[in-house]
């Protein structure tokens, strides 16, 4: 009964889930961040949406990362081409 009340006076879920996306964008002020530290004290579902949440957001950047480090340019491609040829003409 009591967590309840909380969350009714606090904030409910769906306004959590919500601030979680927003505060991983870097969008929320004091009071949210506040209000969503109590929130997630009192709820194990938010706290476990959460930890998905931060999981999923370093496996995307994590992957993200990983494909701008691993692009190869067109410049790149035709050096390789050249320096090829001229083994093959030796």
């Amino acid at each position: 009964m009591f967590k309840k009340l909380i969350h009714i006076l606090f904030l409910p879920c769906n306004e959590a889930t919500m601030l979680m996306e927003k505060q991983n964008a870097g969008n929320t002020s004091s009071k949210e961040n506040w209000r969503l530290f109590m929130h997630l004290k009192i709820c194990k579902w938010c706290m476990a949406y959460k930890k998905k949440l931060e999981l999923l957001d370093e496996i995307l950047k994590g992957k993200l990362f990983n494909e701008q480090k691993n692009e190869i340019k067109e410049f790149e491609i035709q050096g390789f081409k050249e320096k090829n040829l001229k083994k093959l003409d030796i």
